[in-house]
Formats: C-alpha cells, structure tokens, sequence
C-alpha cells in the first residue's frame, strides 16, 4: 500500500473515532488515545510526501531537514525523530498490556459499531447518515431450534406454537454454538453488537455494555419484559474474525491445513495495520490463560472452488481453535442451507436458527430507527415519534408488509425508504416492491471486494452482469421469466417456489456470448451471494418472500400479451394468480394510465346475465378482480366516455356478486370495499347517497295486526341454548297480537359510511 493509500485510510479511521465519540458510543479518553496514536503514524506518512523533510530509514541512518522526520529503526518497531528534537514512538505503542488490550478494544468499538446503509439506501442523504450507530438501532433477536426451524419451514408447525429463545440466551448457555440463519436475517448484526457490547464493558463505556446486551426482550407491544437477557459470563474479551477476509489474506495454499498459526498471523496482520502489532501476544497469552471468545463470521461466504476447498480448511481451522483454547467460548455463523451438508457439521457445537421477527421486535426497532433518525438529522423528536406511528401502521395494517418486516433487512429497508421519503412509504405497493426488488437485485449482483495480503484491496468477484457481459436489464428479464415459471408450475399456493440450479444457470449461460464462462464457476458464483436470489439447499434457488416472486411473474408478464394473457391466469386460476394479476396492472398503469383499463375489460368480459341465469365462476372471479385492479390503480377522479362503459359493467357485476351471494363470505366483503370504491350505482350522490328510487329506500311498513313476543313453544330451546332464561325474556311478555294504527318507513339499510 502507498503512503498516499495509507495516509487516506487512516484518516478515514480517524474520522470515525471522531464521530463515534462526538455521538457519545465511544469514551473520550479511549478515543483519545487511539487517535494520538493514529496521528502520531499519520505524521511519518505524511512527511514522506513533504518537500521540507528528508526521510532516512535503517538501524544506524539519520537524515532529518528542518521539521522532518526520521525513522530509527524498521518502521514498525522505530522511534520518531522530528526537527525540533521531540522523540515519540511510532504508533504510540509500548509494553503495557492494558494499553495495548484499550487501544484494540477501541479499534474493536470503531469497526463494530457501525451499520452500514450503503446497498440498501442509496438514497442516504450524506456519507454521516450512511453508517448508523449500530448501539442505537439493534433490536436483540430470537432464535429456533433447527428442528422447529424444519418443521415451520414444511408447514408442520405455527409460528405461534414455536418455542422462541435469544440469540444471547443460546450463547449463553453453549460455549460453542452455530448461529444459522437466512441471509439478512441479523447473524452479522449479532456478531458485531456482542463485540461492541464486550469490548464497551471492558472500557468502561457508559451506554454501551453488559447491561445493554442483556436488556429484556421486547413483548407484543415493543415495551420490556419483566427479567434481562441472562448472560453469566462477563465481559469477555472478544476476538472477531470475518471469514471471507482471512480466506483472502490468511489461509494457506490450497490442499494445506490451516492451522491456529495462520489464524494468528492473520490476526497480527490486521493488529499491524492498526498500529497494534505488539499486542498480538499479550492477546494471545490472554485468551490461553483467561478466556474469551472467538466470533468467526459468514462460514458460508468463505469460498469454495472445486479444486479450492477453502471452506474445508476454516472448518478444520475452528475445530483447532476450539482445542487450542479450551477456556475460550466459540461462535461460529452461517446460512442454514449451508450448514445442512454433513460434512460441515463442527462436532461438539449446538445449532441455533435465528426466527423471524415478532411484532414486539419490528414494534421496538421501528421506534429506536426514527429516535436515531431525529439525532442524526437534527429532526423534532415528537416529529420522529409522529413518522414512527406511521410507519408501525403502515406494516401492520397490509399482511405482505408485516410479512416482509419479519426480515431485518427489508425491515431496514422499509424503514430507510420511509425516512428518507419524509416519512411514508410509495403510495402504491408496485412501486414500493419495485424499489425494493431493485435495491436486492443491486445488492445481489454487486461487485464484490477483499483487501489482500499486502493491503490493496482486491476485487474478488466482479458483478454478475460484468462477468457475463450482460446489461442488468437483460439479466432483471431473465429473473423475472424464472419468477414466472416458478409461480406456474409451484404445487402449493404459499411460500416461495423452487428454481433448479441448472435451470438458472443454462439461463444465464443462455444470456452471455463469452466462451469462458464455466458452469461450475458460475455455480459458485450464484451460491455465495446474498439479496434476490437466495439458495434454499443442494442445487436448489428461491426468492426471500413470495411478494418478490409475484412481483416479478407480474413484470414478465406485461411484457408478454398483456393484458390477455395475465387476465386468462387470473380467471382460470385466481387463488394463485390474484397478487400477480393486480400487480401486472400496476406496472403497467405507471407506464401509461390507459393500460388498467384494458385489462379491466379482458378480466371483466361481458355484461352481467339475468336473474334466472347461473353466475360462472370464471366471470365472477374476473369481475371481483377487474374491480380490485381500478380501485388500485386507475384515476377515478376523471373516467374517459370510452372507459365510462367498463366502469358501469364492473359495478354492476359488483352488486350482482353482493345480492347473489356469488362467492364466499370475506371476498363478497372485499368486493363491496371495493364498489364502494369504485362507487356504488345503489346510492345517490346527489342525495345524501341514500338509496335511488322514488323512496330512497325506505320501506312502508302498513298499519294494522301484527305479531310480538316469543312463543311459548320457543321457550324450551331459548332456555337450553342460554343456560336458563335470556335477559332480553319477559314472561309477562308471550306472544301475542297487536294492532299499528298508523303506517310507517323504516329504512332498507342501516346507516352507511358514504351517509356518515
């Protein structure tokens, strides 16, 4: 790396001590100290890019010019002599143990203490509001077993009747565990929080430590449960290893093992590059004597070639650490998927998978994302309360949100969207999903980076449309033609469908004209990213929410014979194609608003038949459809003379399903929300939207005899049905005749919300 590369990289560093200590998540005087020692470095680099200095480096050369620097010594273990006499050590390092183990834990607080927005909000405002305070914003997260996690996934179990613990609570009672989850369901959210929680308690740190690692988990409401998380280990020393960077930098040639002197030398390494190298042993002689704990993260993204097993190396590697320090405690975290393959499996360490998030959780980091917001952004704080609220309805007011809200990151995803738009989410569900499915698709194609043995960073896989040599419209094009046979040929009307592995790859082998793409290598290259496509097992790909899958069947087919060919789904087959039918209509109504009424009318066929004539299934279920679709998605306000007539047929076909009883009870329901919407030709605007009709629906109820009371042969079922006589029952009062002596008008229909 050059001095001009080092010098930028440790000002960055720097910069974020200095913003971690501004917002108060890191002590002062820790920071301090860091940055002294950061500065001190910062200076020798700087002077060999000054003309006024000369630079002499070598265990018996001194050249120093006026206010320049000279090394004596290598420059990792030198001293520093400036122009004006002052003698300093280079890094600020020295032998005191407690120093050093400050100084790291500092460095520990400053890498983990942040969440990075960037690929998930490139909407962020600033470089600043791109890395949250981590410590602000964390929701603790619960867990399942692996078993209960098998059976939820085959439908054999409710969420509800699953038993859900912490994530801490798993770690506190296994000292080796596997922390499993789907991608963007928090694995790497936990690992960094226990590191900046641990790190924080051993500083001293006032907000961040023990006491906020182990707070209550949040009950249905967002508030705390009555005890804390338990924890009875204390603040042990932790030592984070990302496993994607020690393949890159620290693993042996391939076929070798890789044993706890690679680990070490990688960890020395990294110490070094934060000015920290002679902590290495004290570290080191620390975790053999005292303890701590050892997180290794993203077992599953470590790569694995066909004659580049790498993974089988980290895994050997955690079976040594785990012998090598026996007073250590060891996570591991990885993809489930990945961790079913037998050979993976680490003896003598507990699985744990992480569950879906509850509403008490979604409750408590919505709340907790807005507090942050309104520091950040200098925003009132009843202001950020009042966006909070909003949001928190907006989710638990439409299913497929709550659904999506259940991973942390789309539910960090929704929340960013919805700050960064001034507090609401895109009036229509198409465009949110839209956005949405591009911020994943970026994500999951995305080039991806390493920093190498020598410290430039590297690139490690261009994006998937690089490699190809595809434009990313082309490949969107092929995701949604999978989404759509997908969805077609899926047995079961929930959940995601499967795509084969070799489906997706002769697919995108299809897309590209290189020569050299190699099938295997693609496979690779597919099973080690994370976003829109997800692996679900051995050869086998799926999306993260059935939302995801619909929404692109439906961009697949507005382009495809649209709108005959989604309305023919739709009518045939509603149950599965409802969601994508609605969605297609959308898309397509935001590229031209003319485009829902043409599906209206392929959904909406003919006019409604005469009373004596049977209703078919096809055209009810088109009609309730056709309705939904203009509800959703066309402009009521002002109806073209053209449109006005697919208008009128809709309605009426609206209230023949209403007064028919053409389909079960909760759609005939939807399908009068939706002819109210639409307007419902029964009631008179003009009118106070009474009934229309010479009566405006009332009803004359004539004079003379009629009947009141109960009969007394009704009694004996009232008294068996009730447990003994009703309260509303007089016996005074049995059934008998009374005469009306005047006609009256009673109103048809209760009063209606138009009314009101």
């Amino acid at each position: 790396m050059s001095a001009l590369d080092e010098i930028k990289r440790i000002e960055e560093t720097i910069r974020s001590l200095e913003d971690l200590t501004a917002r108060g998540l890191m002590p002062e005087e820790q920071a301090k100290a860091s940055i002294a020692a950061l500065k001190e470095k910062l200076a020798v680099f700087r002077a060999q890019l000054e003309d006024g200095g000369a630079v002499a480096q070598g265990n018996n050369n001194m050249a120093v010019g006026e206010r320049g620097v000279g090394v004596d010594g290598n420059v990792s273990h030198s001293a520093i002599h400036t122009g004006d006499t002052t003698n300093i050590y280079l890094n600020g390092q020295s032998d005191d143990p407690a120093a050093l183990e400050n100084a790291y834990l500092s460095t520990l607080m400053a890498q983990a203490g942040q969440l990075s927005l960037e690929g998930i909000d490139p909407q962020a405002a600033s470089e600043a509001e791109k890395r949250l305070s981590l410590g602000a914003v964390y929701t603790a997260l619960l867990t399942l077993s692996p078993e209960a996690h098998e059976k939820l996934e085959r439908g054999e179990m409710a969420m509800r009747e699953a038993r859900r613990r912490s994530a801490l609570e798993e770690l506190n009672d296994h000292p080796h565990l596997v922390l499993l989850g789907d991608p963007g369901s928090g694995k790497t959210t936990f690992v960094n929080f226990l590191s900046l929680c641990l790190a924080g308690e051993r500083l001293g740190h006032e907000t961040l430590n023990l006491k906020t690692l182990t707070a209550p988990l949040p009950d249905k409401k967002g508030k705390d449960e009555d005890h804390p998380q338990p924890w009875l280990h204390g603040a042990l020393l932790p030592v984070r290893v990302i496993l994607r960077d020690f393949a890159a930098r620290g693993l042996p040639a391939a076929k070798e093992t890789a044993t706890v002197e690679h680990l070490w030398a990688f960890l020395t390494a990294e110490l070094k590059a934060e000015g920290l190298e002679t902590y290495a042993a004290h570290l080191r002689r620390q975790l053999r004597t005292k303890g701590g704990i050892f997180l290794f993260d993203g077992l599953d993204e470590v790569p694995a070639a066909e004659d580049d097993d790498r993974r089988a190396q980290i895994i050997g590697l955690v079976r040594q650490v785990k012998a090598a320090f026996p007073k250590c405690r060891v996570l591991v975290t990885s993809r489930t998927y990945a961790y079913r393959r037998q050979d993976w499996v680490l003896d003598g360490f507990e699985a744990t998978v992480l569950a879906p998030f509850s509403r008490g959780q979604i409750i408590r980091f919505v709340e907790r994302w807005y507090a942050h917001i309104a520091t950040l952004r200098e925003m009132n704080a009843e202001d950020a309360q009042g966006r909070a609220q909003l949001l928190k309805r907006a989710i638990f007011a439409n299913d497929r949100l709550r659904s999506l809200a259940e991973r942390p990151l789309l539910l960090t995803l929704m929340a960013s969207l919805h700050a960064w738009r001034g507090g609401s989410l895109p009036e229509k569900r198409e465009q949110l999903y839209n956005d949405t499915v591009d911020l994943l698709l970026d994500w999951w194609e995305r080039r991806r980076v390493v920093r190498g043995k020598d410290g430039a960073v590297r690139l490690m896989q261009p994006s998937l449309a690089e490699y190809l040599n595809v434009g990313k419209d082309r490949l969107r094009q092929l995701l949604n033609q999978l989404a759509y046979e997908a969805h077609a040929g899926q047995p079961e009307l929930q959940g995601t469908a499967d795509i084969p592995e070799e489906r997706l790859v002769q697919g995108l082998l299809h897309l590209t004209e290189k020569p050299d793409i190699k099938p295997k290598r693609l496979v690779e290259y597919l099973r080690d990213r994370a976003g829109l496509l997800i692996p679900r097992g051995v050869g086998v790909y799926t999306f993260p929410h059935r939302t995801f899958q619909e929404y692109l069947a439906a961009c697949h087919l507005t382009d495809d014979d649209y709108p005959d060919k989604v309305a023919e789904l739709a009518r045939e087959e509603p149950n599965r194609w409802r969601e994508v039918c609605l969605l297609a209509g959308a898309k397509a109504a935001r590229g031209a608003s003319s485009t829902i009424w043409g599906l209206a009318e392929a959904l909406c066929l003919q006019d409604v038949p005469d009373e004596n004539e049977d209703l078919q299934a096809q055209d009810v279920w088109g009609a309730h459809l056709a309705g939904q679709a203009l509800a959703e998605s066309a402009d009521l306000r002002q109806v073209s003379p053209r449109n006005q007539p697919k208008l009128e047929r809709v309605r009426a076909w609206l209230v023949a399903i209403l007064e028919r009883n053409a389909l079960p009870p909760v759609e005939r329901a939807l399908a009068g929300d939706t002819l109210a919407s639409l307007g419902d030709p029964r009631f008179d605007p003009e009118r106070w939207y009474l009934p229309k009709g010479t009566t405006f629906g009332f009803i004359r109820i004539p004079a003379g005899p009629f009947l009141m009371g109960t009969r007394k042969e009704d009694i004996p079922a009232l008294v068996k049905k009730y447990g003994g006589k009703p309260e509303w029952y007089e016996d005074e009062t049995p059934q008998h005749e009374v005469n009306l002596l005047y006609d009256y008008w009673i109103a048809r229909y209760p009063v209606t919300v138009a009314q009101w």
